[in-house]
Order: C-alpha cells, then structure tokens, then sequence
C-alpha cells in the first residue's frame, strides 16, 4: 500500500516543526543578551546616571541592585520605594533621606549617616548596620532581622525631625 504524498508531506512538517518548537528555546537562551534578567536591564539604566553627590535628588522607586554605593551621599534624598537589593551603601551619607517603603534585602549600611533618615515601612531583612549613625532616624514599621533591631535599640536615641518619632519607639526597643 503507497502512502499518499499528501500524507507523507503533513507528517514531515509536522516533525519540523516539533523539532524547531523544541530547539527554539534552547537557541534565545543562549543568547546573551536573554541572559540579563529584567530587573537588572532595570537597574542598569537607573545606575547610568549616577554621581557619587546624589543630595537631595528624587530617585524614588529607582533600583539599585548589587551596587557598590560605597561613599555615596544620598542626604536629604528623596528614596520613598527605591530598591537596593544586595547593595552596598558602606560610608555613605544617607542622612534626612526620605526611605519610606524602600526595600533593601541584604544590604550593607555599615559606618552610614543615617541620622534623621526616615524607613518607615521599609524592608530591611538581612541588612547590616553596624557602626551606623541612627539618630533621630524612624524606623516605624520597618521589617529588620532581631538581632540587628537589638544592635540598633542599644544605641538609638534622637527624635526623628520630620515625623516627630523617638528613634527607639519607632525600633520598638525595650
């Protein structure tokens, strides 16, 4: 019995385009530029513009993902929603900046001017602060590991100028 070329011919697209549906993904993945997720292309444009004097400038919701930001003066900043996941914000003058909802997971504040700063609402998990200045910072609402809430009650004092807040009340200390 001959199998019709009709036949025959549906057979053979249908095999080429499995074969193509199936190595088309294989193919885009290994190109590089699909190796860059969204959020770093993301953060690769918030980044181009920036100057280690950032004082006073609105960057709300920017993203500074793994950044070295080491140094950088931030002060009196509008940061309200940035992310700076992974980040490094080591020395920096941060202080009078507005972090309302900002989330920074993993970040590193160590030896930072966060004096006067405000983190409401701000995500803070796995971020390190040690030797950070916080007075009259506000921490109302901030989500922090407990050992670095404990680090930081044990040397928070000041009222937060702008929201009113005792320092410590906003960190919950005992």
């Amino acid at each position: 019995m001959a199998t019709e070329p009709s036949i025959r011919l549906s057979w053979l697209w249908a095999a080429v385009l499995t074969v193509t549906a199936l190595l088309l993904p294989v193919t885009l993945a290994a190109m590089p530029s699909w190796a860059i997720t969204a959020p770093e292309l993301r953060t690769q444009g918030s980044v181009q513009d920036l100057q280690q004097d950032m004082r006073g400038r609105n960057l709300q919701q920017k993203e500074f993902l793994k950044a070295d930001l080491q140094g950088f003066n931030f002060s009196g900043a509008d940061l309200r929603g940035a992310v700076f996941n992974g980040s490094d914000l080591r020395s920096s003058d941060l202080s009078g900046a507005d972090l309302e909802n900002v989330v920074a997971f993993a970040s590193r504040f160590e030896s930072t001017d966060l004096h006067d700063a405000v983190f409401s609402n701000a995500m803070l998990m796995q971020s390190h602060f040690r030797d950070a200045r916080i007075d009259g910072a506000d921490f109302s609402d901030a989500v922090l590991d407990l050992r670095e809430q404990k680090a930081l009650c044990a040397r928070a004092s000041g009222t937060n100028p702008r929201t009113g807040v005792n320092t410590r009340d906003s960190l919950a200390c005992r």
